[in-house]
């Protein structure tokens, strides 16, 4: 009984957690360039009613991702016409982001609460699913997770190990010496911010397409803001950000099955966990100087425009 708790516990936080791992590996590309991203929270939402709809509508899950990838960018590049064109407060425009994202997705979504599309089913994999406990709680899950297994390592050798990595770094932390090496911040900075939008999209879509079956109104129930915190967790790190995201995942995953063994706590107290975590991971990492200790980009949040160069 214990074992199968653990096993049924560890697998549902891999779960909950996917889609948080989804939006903070997206808002790690985006932030590593400099571009503060708080929209997290409206990115999720129209990747969750575009990915929905297509698949309500077509059935086809590959093109529904697919479609809340789009959706995800197109928001993104607003956040980046925003505040890398127009230098609009980084802040300002992120929060612009989530009450649009949510205003979008509550309008396309009113009518459908309640209706169920088709979902990605778990998917055993050979050999591996069979390992005792380890197989149950990894190698038993639907495609997005096992993608979002093979992103961690592939964003973690990109960002570090690649050229191109390099200079996403190197525009984050210095952009005046990026541009005067003839890299364009700007450009950079655009096409990290929309694919970064649209790989948080895919968070979104992870929950109306794996891990619920139905529409929901405000299905993310404030997961962006999770991310958001998960980001400096992980200290800007994709390796980081999967231990966090599950660890998160794994208290929400803790929370109902306890609430489902018929448990002493509060189911409000049990709900409220993962955002009191959320809160102190915020309160030790909300200044700025304990920000660039633990590896934030140097010119995060900061405008850069070619005539600020000396």
């Amino acid at each position: 009984m214990e074992n199968s708790f653990v096993v049924s516990t560890l697998t549902a936080a891999i779960r909950s957690g996917t889609p948080l791992l989804f939006a903070v590996l997206g808002d790690i590309l985006t932030e590593r360039t400099g571009v503060m991203n708080l929209g997290i929270e409206g990115l999720m939402l129209v990747g969750a009613i575009g990915g929905f709809f297509t698949s309500y509508l077509t059935g086809n899950l590959l093109l529904a991702v697919i479609v809340a990838m789009v959706a995800g960018a197109l928001l993104a590049s607003v956040h980046a016409f925003f505040t890398i064109t127009l230098k609009i407060n980084q802040i300002v425009s992120g929060l612009a982001i989530t009450f649009l994202g949510t205003g979008i997705s509550g309008i396309w979504g009113a009518n459908y609460v309640g209706i169920v599309a088709e979902k990605f089913d778990p998917v055993k994999i050979p050999l591996l699913g069979d390992i005792p406990y380890i197989g149950k709680i990894m190698f038993n899950q639907d495609l997005l997770v096992y993608i979002s297994y093979l992103l961690v390592p592939i964003l973690f050798i990109y960002i570090y190990r690649t050229k191109s990595g390099m200079i996403l770094r190197a525009v984050g932390e210095s952009p005046r010496a990026a541009d005067s090496r003839g890299i364009s911040v700007t450009k950079t900075r655009y096409i990290y911010t929309i694919a970064g939008g649209a790989l948080t999209a895919v968070g979104g879509a992870y929950l109306s397409l794996a891990y619920n079956s139905m529409w929901i109104e405000d299905m993310t129930a404030g997961k962006g803001w999770i991310a958001v915190a998960l980001v400096l967790f992980a200290t800007w790190d994709p390796a980081k950000a999967m231990l966090g995201a599950y660890l998160f995942g794994g208290i929400t995953a803790l929370g109902l099955r306890l609430q489902a063994i018929g448990t002493h706590i509060s189911s409000d107290f049990l709900k409220m966990l993962p955002y009191i975590l959320t809160v102190i991971v915020l309160l030790f990492t909300s200044t700025e100087k304990l920000k660039r200790k633990v590896g934030a980009p140097e010119a995060l949040g900061i405008p850069y425009s070619r005539e600020d160069r000396e």
